[in-house]
């Protein structure tokens, strides 16, 4: 089983590096790829070739990289936490209480006449998203203790993402015409809206969310087996339970405050992972889920710029046939 999973961990590093050149060469202008290597290690290429390989491409695929990931990472936590098949951070309303956050940043502010560029800083998005990513894993949190029906929580996600909708929708009706515009663009999910200053903050926010995910990677085993069963071994569940929230917080949150709410990617991956590696145990399927989330995820943004689709779009694509492969593989979900 080491064997094959190493052949495995081998294979989806070699394909997440393809991919990586793969997305720099392919867009409105094609570029070979000896351009782009020359254009990455300072070798000898056309001087737009080099702008738009170092300046905007690579900044894409880097994000790709590191929102696949951060998706893939978070919807394994809360399947495992939730003990739910069909949770991730867009079916149990996440995506959707980061975009809440968002949305009252870019059509709220304006109409409090707070617009401007402090305003709409990229610390003051993803700290927006954060908070109402967080506001929705607290509710869902509290409920899933309580009641251990996997369709009331399901349930509960999508009411709080209708709830929530509704709110996002009276902002629309009632902002100005460039908010709205930039909210809609953003509703889209893009990889490309990204500076050079909001990439240090989601690397920054990513690496601690995948610290937290990896420092519970043991405790996450256990709770497989059920909450009582871990309180036995010892295992202090509230907090497991807290760190595994704040991990997920900051992981898809921060993803939806900067790409937009990416769907089905934090959903199906980890359920590919499962299936590849056959494996239960979270020390494999932490980094494949977030290798797979990374290669699927580069792969959508080379079909994105291919088709010139918008990136959820396709991520939808890609996920809803997995989606309904795992319904129809646990028909004793309901």
């Amino acid at each position: 089983m080491r064997g094959r999973s190493a052949i495995l961990f081998t294979i989806l590093a070699v394909l997440i590096l393809l991919l990586f050149v793969v997305d720099m060469m392919v867009g409105s202008v094609g570029i070979s790829v000896r351009d782009v290597v020359a254009a990455l290690t300072g070798g000898e290429c056309d001087p737009m070739t080099r702008k738009i390989v170092v300046d905007i491409r690579l900044m894409k695929a880097v994000v790709a990289i590191l929102a696949g990931a951060a998706l893939s990472v978070s919807g394994l936590q809360m399947q495992t936490l939730f003990r739910n098949p069909l949770a991730g951070p867009y079916v149990l309303g996440v995506s959707s209480g980061a975009s809440l956050g968002v949305a009252l940043f870019i059509l709220g502010a304006p109409l409090l006449g707070l617009g401007g560029s402090h305003i709409l800083s990229s610390f003051g998005v993803a700290g927006a998203a954060w908070l109402g990513s967080a506001a929705v894993l607290a509710v869902v949190g509290v409920v899933s203790s309580r009641i251990k029906d996997v369709m009331v929580i399901l349930i509960l996600g999508m009411m709080i993402g209708s709830g929530v909708s509704a709110v996002v929708q009276i902002l629309q009706y009632l902002s100005h015409e460039e908010a709205l515009k930039s909210f809609v663009v953003w509703t889209m999910g893009s990889l490309g809206d990204v500076t050079f200053e909001q990439l240090w903050l989601i690397v920054a926010a990513v690496a601690v969310g995948l610290t937290l995910a990896v420092a519970v990677m043991k405790p996450m085993n256990m709770l497989l087996l059920g909450e009582a069963y871990a309180r036995t071994m010892g295992l202090n569940v509230k907090r497991t339970r807290t760190l595994i929230l704040l991990s997920t917080t900051l992981l898809a949150g921060t993803v939806t405050a900067f790409c937009g709410p990416v769907g089905f990617i934090g959903l199906a991956m980890p359920h590919v992972a499962r299936a590849l590696f056959a494996q239960a145990d979270h020390r494999v399927l932490m980094p494949a889920a977030a290798m797979i989330g990374a290669v699927s995820l580069l792969m959508c943004d080379i079909v994105s710029k291919m088709l010139t689709l918008p990136l959820n779009s396709v991520t939808a694509l890609l996920g809803i046939p997995i989606v309904v492969w795992i319904v129809v593989r646990n028909k004793n979900i309901v």
